[in-house]
């Protein structure tokens, strides 16, 4: 049996008919089912796919789900419920698919719906004759917290605010496509969408290429289109940022992937500053003026000045900006109140009024509580509705009693709305062994352009268990002729053909500064856990021996850095690897590593994402294994990871960005020098010496190269000739220094005379004047000129860092909340 045939018989139907047959008279289910028809027959959409389809079996979709799994790890897909720690995204094999007549009468629904919503939300903030006139009560606009007062200005009217909208939709018993509620305010999703359509693409080619469906890339440059017209005046090159709340947000992956495919800048609301009623983007040479903003923050979060004082995620004076007419804001401040369900009773009666024709495509039946009647009614059918209030609270499925909900719905009837349970339809949907049927909710997206409002064909679906998301879901819409144009775009609108220069904001020079940094301090403590392993196996229970001392020592320098947390040496190397909360360990440090690369996701190719992938399979390999060989294996494959970052950088474009992560990696790689020769500033018997230094030079990557030139006779000043004073070996300290004042030197505040730059010429004169004759004095037992001398160029590169710091990253004091500034009493005592 086949995956399909499988599923089929699970709905009750004792047998699946195959393309040509025309199927059995048995009732499936009483739901309606998005792949199997009443009858047990394929519906159409999936007739089309049969021959592939229904050969699929278990085994491939075993082999299907984890390739997915593996693709989706590789790429860092992430989401992030609030409170909780980013989760890996899922996706299931199996594809919601809907056939060209059905989407039509789809389509037609959902480009009439955002030109009603931007007919309502155009009237709410301008003449508001829905308001005067009674079609719309008053306190369903008023009550709603996404009315945003400061922006109801007849004089200030926009006759378009609306440009990206999506809406969320299920299939009742009857297979008609239900509204469930519309998003406006910062219309999410998109990003993930286009996720879920490569990877399918790649591990089902052959269905992917057999359905013939519209491909999502038109609709892409069609949304680069818009944002670029909608830039007031008739600018060559207009700017468009999007603006993030930042790393935290629930769905960042999904900006950065928007921004990144766009080709516009991810920002925060920190990169940006109004001045003169213009929004600026701070770069180090210059403030550059941003003509459109794609906005993922919700408006009462988008000006601390006029609306929540105690934002820290958005730009003080935006509104008084868009008032003015400087900066267009997409989706418009405001436009959240179109996603108030207390709307959706209104709405056949508002499309009459502003639009002149029926609405075509109905909401889910909804009461507003306001009114008498639809109160007595939710509260008469407490048992049938969903009671949620009007800013989108679900009291109904957060547990409340019927009595409960009575009470507080009665002291604020306008606030509330009762909306009718819909038995969604259902779709197979992979649960590790077999396909069972869970819900499906389809959130499709309309994207103005040009004069008209064009849906996507296609979206994000998403697999539901009672009110659990299982997997999300490819939507693919079958095109009507292999000839039809992907998403009905014969061409795109003209962007602009002026070359951009892209700007690089400080934040972003601060993350990439400590990517480098990040990478390099992982790959140093990987090498050294490598070099100790090697100790460990053979010498870990004979500590009298040499071997055994010379770990002694190998392992106090992992200890230095990270402290001690188990007795035994291999455990603790283990934990060197695994716990993100042991400060210096290698754990630790990747993790560093990918929060710096998910600061500038939306300006690294993905190759990134798939050596963070093979840290994290490296990672939970070691994880499910006691061996004392896997250690050595996990740190090997992560090492290979973080050494294929450098392959990654050495594609990037030569901007003030890449300057700035190879200066973090060159800074750090003198700080951990400096920490690993500290093994040998101590004698400890001509045996245990030699094998310390081998040990250093293993972890210091020298190995090769210090037996090419010594012919293997290890001796301290050899070792640290080689180590500090070499400039053609990358690895010495020299040479780390150079290539830190190269790329220090490539950024645009630099200008030959700025205090890194002096700092950096003087400490480079200090080390290439030193004498490593000297260094390798001996005062006792130790070399106390080399303790020094590595004192103070730690030192010194720790001045070096803050200054750089202070030069390129810095754009200000940081952002305070109006809401918490002292009074002025308190300011001036």
């Amino acid at each position: 049996m086949t995956v399909l045939r499988d599923y089929a018989a699970g709905l009750t139907q004792p047998t699946l008919a195959g393309p040509g047959d025309d199927g059995g008279d048995n009732e499936v289910t009483s739901r309606y089912d998005e792949v199997v028809g009443p009858d047990g027959s394929l519906r159409a959409p999936w007739k089309r796919l049969a021959e592939v389809a229904t050969q699929i079996d278990g085994d491939d979709m075993r082999r299907v789900a984890e390739e997915i799994a593996r693709f989706l790890e590789d790429d860092g897909v992430t989401y992030s419920r609030p409170g909780e720690r980013p989760t890996r995204w899922r996706l299931d094999p199996v594809p919601l698919i809907v056939d060209a007549s059905s989407w039509k009468q789809l389509e037609v629904g959902l480009a009439q719906r955002a030109e009603l919503l931007n007919a309502v939300l155009a009237d709410l903030y301008g003449d508001q004759t829905l308001l005067a006139e009674g079609i719309v009560p008053p306190a369903v606009v008023l009550g709603h917290r996404g009315f945003t007062r400061i922006m109801a200005r007849p004089s200030m009217r926009d006759p378009r605010p609306l440009v990206l909208s999506a809406t969320d939709l299920g299939r009742d018993g009857d297979g008609a496509w239900r509204v469930l509620g519309d998003r406006t305010q910062a219309p999410s999703g998109l990003g993930y969408a286009l996720e879920n359509r490569r990877v399918l693409s790649r591990v089902m080619p052959e269905l992917y290429r057999e359905a013939d469906l519209h491909r999502m890339a038109p609709y892409l440059w069609a949304l680069r289109s818009a944002l670029l017209q909608s830039a007031t005046g008739d600018l060559p090159d207009p700017r468009v940022v999007v603006l993030s709340p930042g790393l935290h947000s629930e769905t960042y992956y999904d900006q950065a992937a928007i921004a990144s495919n766009l080709g516009f800048p991810l920002v925060q609301g920190s990169d940006l500053t109004v001045r003169d009623g213009w929004v600026l983007m701070k770069t180090p040479q210059r403030l550059e003026r941003v003509d459109v903003i794609l906005r993922r923050v919700d408006a009462a979060w988008s000006d601390p000045l006029e609306l929540r004082g105690d934002s820290q995620l958005g730009v003080a004076g935006l509104a008084e900006a868009v008032r003015r007419g400087r900066v267009r804001v997409v989706n418009g401040l405001g436009s959240g109140v179109l996603e108030n369900p207390g709307l959706l009773p209104f709405l056949p009666a508002a499309c009459e009024h502003l639009l002149g024709e029926p609405l075509r495509l109905e909401s889910v039946p909804t009461w507003w509580c306001g009114d008498p009647d639809g109160l007595d009614h939710v509260l008469d059918h407490l048992d049938e509705l969903v009671v949620r209030s009007i800013d989108g609270s679900d009291l109904t499925l957060a547990g409340a009693s019927p009595e409960r909900i009575r009470v507080t719905v009665r002291a604020r009837p306008h606030a509330f709305v009762g909306q009718q349970r819909l038995q969604l339809s259902q779709s197979p949907t992979w649960r590790g062994r077999t396909a069972q049927p869970a819900d499906v909710l389809l959130r499709a997206f309309t994207l103005r352009y040009g004069s008209a409002y064009r849906p996507l064909l296609g979206g994000l679906a998403t697999a539901r268990d009672g009110d659990r998301t299982v997997a999300s879901k490819d939507v693919w819409v079958l095109k009507d002729e292999t000839t039809q144009p992907d998403q009905g775009l014969t061409d795109v609108l003209p962007m602009t053909a002026v070359r951009s220069l892209p700007a690089t904001v400080p934040r972003v020079l601060d993350d990439m500064f400590w990517f480098g940094r990040y990478a390099e301090r992982s790959e140093d403590m990987l090498r050294l856990v490598l070099a100790a392993h090697v100790l460990v196996a053979d010498y870990r229970t004979r500590p009298r021996t040499t071997g055994g001392m010379s770990l002694e020592v190998t392992m106090s320098a992992v200890h230095r850095l990270t402290g001690r947390v188990e007795d035994d040496d291999e455990a603790d190397l283990r934990s060197v690897l695994l716990d993100e909360e042991r400060p210096g360990s290698a754990a630790h440090s990747l993790a560093g590593l990918r929060d710096a690369l998910t600061g500038v996701r939306d300006q690294m190719s993905a190759d990134a994402w798939r050596a963070m992938g093979s840290v994290d399979r490296a990672r939970t390999v070691l994880e499910g294994s006691h061996h004392s060989h896997q250690v050595a294996e996990s740190a090997g494959r992560m090492l290979t990871a973080v050494l294929a970052l450098q392959g990654v950088t050495a594609s990037m474009i030569r901007d003030a960005g890449w300057h700035m992560a190879a200066a973090g990696r060159y800074l750090e790689r003198g700080l951990q020098l400096c920490h690993l020769l500290r093994l040998t500033t101590e004698r400890r018997g001509l045996d245990v010496d030699r094998e310390v230094l081998a040990t250093v030079l293993t972890a210091a990557e020298s190995s090769v190269t210090h037996r090419r030139r010594y012919r293997d006779y290890v001796r301290p000043a050899g070792v640290l000739d080689l180590l500090l004073m070499d400039p053609e070996n990358p690895r010495s300290l020299v040479f780390a220094l150079h290539r830190l004042k190269e790329h220090v030197a490539g950024q645009v505040a630099s200008t030959g005379s700025t205090r890194p730059e002096r700092l950096l010429d003087d400490l480079i004169a200090e080390v290439e004047g030193t004498d490593v004759s000297a260094l390798v004095a001996i005062g006792g037992v130790q070399r106390p000129h080399l303790v020094a001398f590595l004192d103070d160029v730690t030192g010194q590169l720790e001045r070096i860092a803050e200054a750089v710091r202070d030069l390129h990253f810095a754009t200000g004091p940081r952002p305070r909340s109006f809401g918490v500034l002292p009074t002025l009493t308190e300011a001036t005592t």
